[in-house]
């Protein structure tokens, strides 16, 4: 098989159901899901196997997750296949955010991206989630979307700042409150 098609040389691509411009809405929605899928695979990298192997097979499943994400948007029209996200994998990610934060210090004020470097890679995952979710709230003015992959980005984003924590609280980093910030949290 080879890899290039040669098909969208004109400008569209593949969906499930059709063809539409490169630029459409549906194909930037799934194409930041994507993108945000490779910075998972690149933080994962930055996690030690020993400490974060709980961690990490849960980064694996969102991996997966995420692909099923990208798959659902790519779906012109429900009635072509079901959909494959669901409220339960959106109530499993509560269930690890406050498995992980358990593990994390109590937050006073906001937390500036860094620490260590596996933190700030999880932190890009959050930021790249939260923009795929944006992506994600465009296409559904206009476009049929299982709205279970936009609850799914929602939570997901408050699961990579729970887990940025962690890896930092795991390594014995503190994490970078923002200097100027009030004590805006209360204790848990």
């Amino acid at each position: 098989m080879k890899i290039y098609t040669r098909t969208g040389d004109a400008g569209q691509t593949g969906v499930i159901g059709g063809r539409v411009d490169k630029d459409d809405d549906r194909v930037e929605a799934y194409g930041t899901v994507d993108e945000l899928n490779c910075f998972v695979g690149q933080a994962m990298g930055f996690l030690d196997e020993t400490k974060f192997a709980d961690l990490l097979a849960d980064l694996l499943e969102i991996q997966h997750e995420l692909f099923d994400c990208g798959s659902d948007l790519a779906l012109l029209k429900q009635e072509l296949r079901p959909y494959k996200v669901t409220a339960e994998m959106v109530d499993r990610l509560e269930t690890w955010i406050d498995k992980y934060d358990a593990e994390t210090p109590d937050i006073q004020r906001f937390i500036l991206p860094g620490g260590s470097q596996a933190s700030s890679a999880l932190h890009v995952c959050r930021t790249v989630c939260r923009r795929a979710e944006r992506r994600v709230v465009t296409l559904a003015r206009t476009q049929e979307i299982n709205e279970q992959v936009r609850r799914y980005l929602n939570r997901l984003s408050d699961l990579f700042f729970t887990i940025a924590r962690l890896a930092n609280t795991r390594y014995g980093v503190n994490d970078v409150e923002y200097a100027r910030s009030a004590k805006v949290f209360r204790r848990k």
